[in-house]
Protein backbone atom coordinates (compact mmCIF):
# COMPACT_ATOMS: atom_id res chain seq x y z
CA UNK A 1 0.00 0.00 0.00
CA UNK A 2 1.42 3.07 -0.82
CA UNK A 3 0.03 5.74 1.44
CA UNK A 4 0.85 9.21 0.32
CA UNK A 5 -0.98 7.80 -2.59
CA UNK A 6 -4.19 6.21 -0.75
CA UNK A 7 -4.32 9.84 1.47
CA UNK A 8 -4.21 11.63 -1.60
CA UNK A 9 -7.11 9.58 -2.73
CA UNK A 10 -9.13 9.85 0.46
CA UNK A 11 -8.77 13.73 0.87
CA UNK A 12 -10.68 13.91 -2.17
CA UNK A 13 -13.63 11.86 -0.85
CA UNK A 14 -16.04 15.14 -0.24
CA UNK A 15 -15.25 16.72 -3.24
CA UNK A 16 -18.75 17.34 -5.34
CA UNK A 17 -17.94 16.34 -8.31
CA UNK A 18 -19.06 13.12 -8.66
CA UNK A 19 -16.45 12.14 -11.80
CA UNK A 20 -13.91 12.84 -9.43
CA UNK A 21 -15.55 10.87 -6.69
CA UNK A 22 -16.53 7.99 -9.09
CA UNK A 23 -12.72 7.93 -10.02
CA UNK A 24 -11.36 8.15 -6.56
CA UNK A 25 -13.95 5.35 -5.46
CA UNK A 26 -12.79 3.43 -7.76
CA UNK A 27 -9.13 3.71 -6.87
CA UNK A 28 -9.70 3.03 -3.50
CA UNK A 29 -11.60 -0.20 -4.00
CA UNK A 30 -8.73 -1.55 -6.23
CA UNK A 31 -6.57 -1.36 -3.36
CA UNK A 32 -5.96 -3.93 -0.65
CA UNK A 33 -8.07 -4.63 2.23
CA UNK A 34 -5.32 -2.97 4.37
CA UNK A 35 -5.99 0.31 3.31
CA UNK A 36 -9.15 0.08 5.69
CA UNK A 37 -7.27 0.76 8.21
CA UNK A 38 -6.75 4.27 6.54
CA UNK A 39 -10.04 5.03 6.04
CA UNK A 40 -11.18 4.09 9.31
CA UNK A 41 -8.48 6.86 10.55
CA UNK A 42 -9.87 9.44 8.12
CA UNK A 43 -13.36 8.87 8.96
CA UNK A 44 -12.65 9.49 13.11
CA UNK A 45 -10.90 12.93 11.74
CA UNK A 46 -13.49 14.19 9.71
CA UNK A 47 -17.18 15.67 10.98
CA UNK A 48 -18.28 15.85 7.17
CA UNK A 49 -21.52 13.51 6.71
CA UNK A 50 -20.79 13.43 3.29
CA UNK A 51 -17.47 12.34 3.44
CA UNK A 52 -18.14 9.84 6.52
CA UNK A 53 -20.94 8.27 4.60
CA UNK A 54 -18.82 7.74 1.72
CA UNK A 55 -16.20 6.50 3.56
CA UNK A 56 -18.60 3.95 5.37
CA UNK A 57 -19.67 2.80 1.79
CA UNK A 58 -15.83 2.11 0.71
CA UNK A 59 -14.98 0.12 3.55
CA UNK A 60 -17.76 -1.96 3.39
CA UNK A 61 -17.22 -2.75 -0.34
CA UNK A 62 -13.45 -3.67 0.38
CA UNK A 63 -14.75 -5.94 3.11
CA UNK A 64 -17.26 -7.49 0.73
CA UNK A 65 -14.39 -7.97 -1.78
CA UNK A 66 -12.15 -9.79 0.31
CA UNK A 67 -14.92 -11.79 2.19
CA UNK A 68 -15.67 -12.73 -1.58
CA UNK A 69 -11.88 -13.42 -2.15
CA UNK A 70 -11.28 -15.86 0.62
CA UNK A 71 -14.75 -17.71 -0.32
CA UNK A 72 -13.56 -18.20 -3.80
CA UNK A 73 -10.13 -19.60 -2.36
CA UNK A 74 -12.32 -21.64 -0.01
CA UNK A 75 -14.08 -23.02 -2.69
CA UNK A 76 -11.42 -23.70 -5.42
CA UNK A 77 -8.76 -25.42 -2.79
CA UNK A 78 -11.24 -27.92 -2.31
CA UNK A 79 -14.01 -26.57 0.76
CA UNK A 80 -12.00 -29.13 3.37
CA UNK A 81 -12.67 -26.99 6.42
CA UNK A 82 -16.15 -26.60 7.06
CA UNK A 83 -15.72 -24.53 10.03
CA UNK A 84 -13.42 -22.02 8.23
CA UNK A 85 -15.71 -21.99 5.47
CA UNK A 86 -18.87 -21.07 7.93
CA UNK A 87 -16.51 -18.42 10.05
CA UNK A 88 -16.37 -16.70 6.37
CA UNK A 89 -19.91 -16.54 5.94
CA UNK A 90 -19.58 -15.03 9.26
CA UNK A 91 -17.11 -12.60 8.39
CA UNK A 92 -19.77 -11.17 6.22
CA UNK A 93 -21.75 -9.39 8.94
CA UNK A 94 -18.72 -8.93 11.07
CA UNK A 95 -15.65 -8.08 8.99
CA UNK A 96 -12.82 -8.15 12.68
CA UNK A 97 -14.14 -11.80 13.68
CA UNK A 98 -11.09 -14.07 14.39
CA UNK A 99 -11.34 -17.95 13.31
CA UNK A 100 -8.75 -18.43 16.34
CA UNK A 101 -11.61 -17.38 18.64
CA UNK A 102 -13.95 -19.75 16.66
CA UNK A 103 -11.63 -22.60 16.82
CA UNK A 104 -11.02 -22.45 20.34
CA UNK A 105 -14.81 -22.93 21.21
CA UNK A 106 -14.94 -25.45 19.63
CA UNK A 107 -12.29 -26.90 20.81
CA UNK A 108 -13.38 -26.36 24.28
CA UNK A 109 -16.81 -28.38 23.10
CA UNK A 110 -14.21 -31.35 21.94
CA UNK A 111 -12.53 -31.46 25.18
CA UNK A 112 -15.43 -31.77 27.15
CA UNK A 113 -16.82 -34.43 25.13
CA UNK A 114 -13.28 -36.06 24.96
CA UNK A 115 -13.02 -36.70 28.75
CA UNK A 116 -15.86 -38.79 28.57
CA UNK A 117 -15.27 -41.00 25.70
CA UNK A 118 -13.31 -43.98 25.72
CA UNK A 119 -11.75 -46.78 23.41
CA UNK A 120 -14.93 -49.46 23.95
CA UNK A 121 -17.80 -47.71 23.28
CA UNK A 122 -19.93 -48.31 20.48
CA UNK A 123 -20.82 -45.50 17.43
CA UNK A 124 -24.33 -45.23 19.66
CA UNK A 125 -22.78 -44.53 22.68
CA UNK A 126 -20.96 -42.06 21.05
CA UNK A 127 -23.60 -39.89 20.19
CA UNK A 128 -25.40 -40.17 23.29
CA UNK A 129 -22.24 -38.70 25.25
CA UNK A 130 -21.55 -36.15 22.27
CA UNK A 131 -26.31 -35.28 22.80
CA UNK A 132 -25.95 -34.90 26.28
CA UNK A 133 -22.44 -32.57 26.31
CA UNK A 134 -23.83 -30.54 23.64
CA UNK A 135 -27.81 -30.50 24.26
CA UNK A 136 -28.04 -30.75 28.23
CA UNK A 137 -24.83 -29.69 29.08
CA UNK A 138 -24.11 -26.88 26.95
CA UNK A 139 -28.09 -26.37 26.00
CA UNK A 140 -27.58 -25.51 22.50
CA UNK A 141 -31.57 -25.94 20.87
CA UNK A 142 -33.22 -24.50 17.99
CA UNK A 143 -34.06 -20.96 18.09
CA UNK A 144 -37.80 -21.53 18.16
CA UNK A 145 -38.73 -17.74 18.96
CA UNK A 146 -36.65 -16.59 16.16
CA UNK A 147 -36.06 -18.83 13.19
CA UNK A 148 -35.83 -16.64 10.45
CA UNK A 149 -33.35 -14.47 12.26
CA UNK A 150 -29.89 -13.56 9.92
CA UNK A 151 -28.04 -14.60 13.50
CA UNK A 152 -28.91 -18.23 13.09
CA UNK A 153 -26.95 -19.00 10.26
CA UNK A 154 -23.53 -16.77 11.78
CA UNK A 155 -21.79 -19.43 13.48
CA UNK A 156 -20.25 -17.18 15.78
CA UNK A 157 -23.47 -15.95 16.83
CA UNK A 158 -24.72 -19.42 17.35
CA UNK A 159 -21.68 -20.61 19.61
CA UNK A 160 -22.48 -17.49 21.49
CA UNK A 161 -26.22 -17.64 22.15
CA UNK A 162 -26.31 -21.82 22.00
CA UNK A 163 -29.33 -20.96 19.70
CA UNK A 164 -29.26 -21.64 15.69
CA UNK A 165 -31.06 -23.14 13.02
CA UNK A 166 -30.63 -26.84 12.09
CA UNK A 167 -27.64 -26.49 9.63
CA UNK A 168 -25.68 -24.31 12.12
CA UNK A 169 -26.22 -26.95 15.00
CA UNK A 170 -25.13 -29.70 12.27
CA UNK A 171 -22.21 -27.53 11.76
CA UNK A 172 -21.28 -27.50 15.13
CA UNK A 173 -22.30 -30.78 15.91
CA UNK A 174 -20.10 -32.51 12.84
CA UNK A 175 -16.85 -30.34 13.72
CA UNK A 176 -16.81 -31.54 17.25
CA UNK A 177 -17.58 -34.95 16.07
CA UNK A 178 -14.67 -35.29 13.44
CA UNK A 179 -12.16 -33.84 15.21
CA UNK A 180 -13.09 -36.59 17.78
CA UNK A 181 -12.51 -39.06 14.77
CA UNK A 182 -16.45 -39.75 14.73
CA UNK A 183 -17.25 -39.74 11.04
CA UNK A 184 -20.80 -37.58 11.33
CA UNK A 185 -21.25 -35.56 8.16
CA UNK A 186 -24.33 -33.57 6.95
CA UNK A 187 -27.01 -34.83 5.00
CA UNK A 188 -28.55 -32.09 2.28
CA UNK A 189 -32.26 -32.87 3.18
CA UNK A 190 -35.16 -30.71 2.12
CA UNK A 191 -36.84 -28.29 4.85
CA UNK A 192 -34.28 -29.78 7.21
CA UNK A 193 -31.06 -30.28 7.80
CA UNK A 194 -28.87 -33.92 9.67
CA UNK A 195 -26.21 -35.59 9.99
CA UNK A 196 -25.30 -39.26 9.44
CA UNK A 197 -23.04 -41.59 10.77
CA UNK A 198 -21.19 -43.23 8.49
CA UNK A 199 -20.30 -46.99 8.91
CA UNK A 200 -16.16 -47.85 8.63
CA UNK A 201 -16.58 -51.27 8.19
CA UNK A 202 -18.93 -51.74 5.48
CA UNK A 203 -18.41 -49.86 2.15
CA UNK A 204 -20.74 -49.72 -0.99
CA UNK A 205 -20.67 -51.19 -4.14
CA UNK A 206 -19.71 -47.42 -5.28
CA UNK A 207 -16.93 -47.83 -2.68
CA UNK A 208 -18.40 -45.61 -0.69
CA UNK A 209 -18.76 -45.83 3.20
CA UNK A 210 -22.37 -46.80 4.35
CA UNK A 211 -24.59 -44.82 6.75
CA UNK A 212 -24.98 -46.24 9.87
CA UNK A 213 -27.83 -44.05 11.09
CA UNK A 214 -29.00 -40.69 10.65
CA UNK A 215 -28.88 -37.73 13.82
CA UNK A 216 -31.14 -34.91 14.42
CA UNK A 217 -29.44 -32.11 16.31
CA UNK A 218 -32.99 -30.38 16.16
CA UNK A 219 -34.49 -32.81 18.23
CA UNK A 220 -31.17 -33.15 20.63
CA UNK A 221 -29.50 -35.61 18.57
CA UNK A 222 -32.31 -37.97 18.48
CA UNK A 223 -30.82 -41.61 16.37
CA UNK A 224 -32.77 -42.30 13.06
CA UNK A 225 -32.72 -44.87 10.46
CA UNK A 226 -33.00 -44.92 7.06
CA UNK A 227 -37.38 -45.65 7.31
CA UNK A 228 -37.73 -42.15 9.11
CA UNK A 229 -35.65 -40.10 6.77
CA UNK A 230 -38.05 -42.17 3.91
CA UNK A 231 -41.06 -41.49 5.85
CA UNK A 232 -39.81 -37.67 6.23
CA UNK A 233 -39.41 -37.48 2.58
CA UNK A 234 -43.09 -38.76 1.96
CA UNK A 235 -44.89 -36.72 4.26
CA UNK A 236 -43.08 -33.57 2.49
CA UNK A 237 -44.55 -35.18 -0.68
CA UNK A 238 -40.47 -34.85 -2.10
CA UNK A 239 -39.30 -36.46 -4.61
CA UNK A 240 -37.02 -38.95 -3.61
CA UNK A 241 -33.66 -38.61 -4.33
CA UNK A 242 -30.66 -40.53 -3.27
CA UNK A 243 -28.70 -37.21 -1.94
CA UNK A 244 -31.43 -36.83 0.36
CA UNK A 245 -29.78 -40.27 2.24
CA UNK A 246 -25.83 -39.50 1.91
CA UNK A 247 -23.15 -37.58 3.32
CA UNK A 248 -22.88 -34.10 0.85
CA UNK A 249 -19.93 -32.03 0.31
CA UNK A 250 -18.89 -29.09 2.63
CA UNK A 251 -19.37 -26.51 -0.34
CA UNK A 252 -23.14 -27.63 -0.46
CA UNK A 253 -23.66 -26.97 3.54
CA UNK A 254 -21.91 -23.55 3.15
CA UNK A 255 -24.34 -23.03 -0.06
CA UNK A 256 -27.45 -24.11 2.07
CA UNK A 257 -26.25 -21.70 4.80
CA UNK A 258 -26.21 -18.56 2.12
CA UNK A 259 -29.30 -19.35 0.83
CA UNK A 260 -31.04 -19.28 4.57
CA UNK A 261 -29.13 -15.81 5.08
CA UNK A 262 -30.46 -15.23 1.40
CA UNK A 263 -34.05 -15.73 2.12
CA UNK A 264 -33.79 -14.21 6.22
CA UNK A 265 -32.82 -10.81 4.42
CA UNK A 266 -35.35 -10.86 1.66
CA UNK A 267 -37.80 -11.84 4.60
CA UNK A 268 -36.43 -8.45 6.46
CA UNK A 269 -37.00 -6.42 3.23
CA UNK A 270 -33.15 -6.00 3.10
CA UNK A 271 -32.63 -5.91 -0.44
CA UNK A 272 -29.06 -4.60 -0.26
CA UNK A 273 -28.04 -7.67 2.22
CA UNK A 274 -30.10 -9.96 0.02
CA UNK A 275 -28.44 -9.18 -3.13
CA UNK A 276 -24.93 -9.23 -1.71
CA UNK A 277 -25.54 -12.87 -0.20
CA UNK A 278 -26.72 -13.34 -3.77
CA UNK A 279 -23.35 -12.35 -5.14
CA UNK A 280 -21.84 -14.51 -2.67
CA UNK A 281 -23.71 -17.59 -3.55
CA UNK A 282 -22.55 -17.53 -7.52
CA UNK A 283 -19.51 -18.51 -6.25
CA UNK A 284 -20.52 -22.09 -6.06
CA UNK A 285 -22.48 -22.39 -9.30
Amino acid sequence: MDRDKVHALISLLDDPNEMIFNSVEAALLNEEVDVIVELEKAWEDSENDVFQRRVENIIHNLQLKDVRSLLAKWVKEGAENLLYGAFLVSKYQYPDLSYDELNQKIDFLRRDVWLELNDHLTSIEKVRIMNHCLFDVHKYVRNNSNFFAPQNSYINEVLNSKRGNPISLCIIYSVVAQRLGMPVYGVNLPKNFILCYLDENMVGEDGKKEVLFYINPVNKGAVLGKREIEYFVKQQKLQFKPEYFLPCSNKEIIKRVLNNLMYAYESQGNDLKKNEILDLMRLFV
